[in-house]
């Protein structure tokens, strides 16, 4: 005989979570989630949107068993799910938690638990509704990105570069991109003379996207090589157009 549903205390928060703080507070929770891969943990790092979700339940006699699915969006477009397995091993005793990685882990661990075989387990289907975020445009490494925005700003040599409150939006960088975009002056007259212009894309913790532009050139007097950096492909393209037209012969 099957025994009324209920699922087990899970309120969600009472204020929308960050995709940070809600893995915050799973890994919080957790009993074993120092035993996740670094690698796992650093692909969330950069997460746009979070979803949370009952899976399935197994209640009988005071014991309880419930699975819940976490999906993260992820800044290159590609969703990663962690599992989450909640569960009594005495009638009335306080809740557990588990994380694993993988659903088949997720089976063997909870089929470890003494809980009674005749009672069913409920499967809910799984439906998984992320926030409606923008894909990002761009596939991002988060590798110290906020150290890379700082390292770039701190060599452009042109006066009308970026203000300081582009600078501090920057600090929350948690991702970027570096790719060469071409068309402009390219060489001027004199050979040794060239331009070269690159974006470099990054992904704020928020979510935004912010692009800078690197013109990186040699048309000084001297010849030495020179970096400017810009907030907009146009001003960095006129930038070049300027430079270019100064050292025409």
């Amino acid at each position: 005989m099957s025994v009324p549903y209920e699922t087990a205390a899970y309120e969600p928060p009472e204020s929308p979570e960050s995709p940070e703080e809600h893995l915050m507070r799973l890994l919080g929770r957790a009993l074993n989630s120092f035993e996740l891969p670094d690698e796992t943990l650093r692909r969330l790092d950069c997460a746009l949107a979070h979803d949370g979700s009952l899976h399935s339940a197994h209640h009988s006699a005071g014991l309880h068993r419930e699975t819940y699915r976490h999906t993260w969006l992820l800044a290159d477009g590609s969703a990663l799910t962690l599992w989450e397995l909640v569960h009594n091993t005495a009638p009335g005793s306080e809740p557990q938690h588990e994380v694993y990685v993988d659903e088949e882990e997720l089976r063997a661990a909870g089929s470890r638990l003494a809980l009674p075989p005749d009672t069913p387990e409920f499967e809910l289907p799984v439906q998984v509704q992320l926030s409606p975020v923008p894909t990002p445009r761009h596939a991002y490494v988060p590798e110290a990105s906020a150290d890379h925005a700082r390292r770039l700003l701190r060599r452009a040599e042109n006066g009308d570069r970026p203000d300081a409150d582009l600078a501090d939006r920057l600090s929350t960088a948690c991702g970027h991109q570096i790719s060469q975009a071409f068309g402009g002056p390219g060489r001027t007259g004199r050979a040794r003379i060239g331009f070269s212009l690159y974006e470099h894309a990054f992904l704020l913790r928020n979510g935004a996207e912010v692009s800078l532009w690197e013109v990186e050139h040699t048309a000084t007097p001297d010849g030495r090589h020179m970096c400017e950096v810009y907030d907009s492909e146009d001003a960095a393209r006129r930038a070049m157009e300027r430079r270019a037209a100064q050292v025409s012969p």
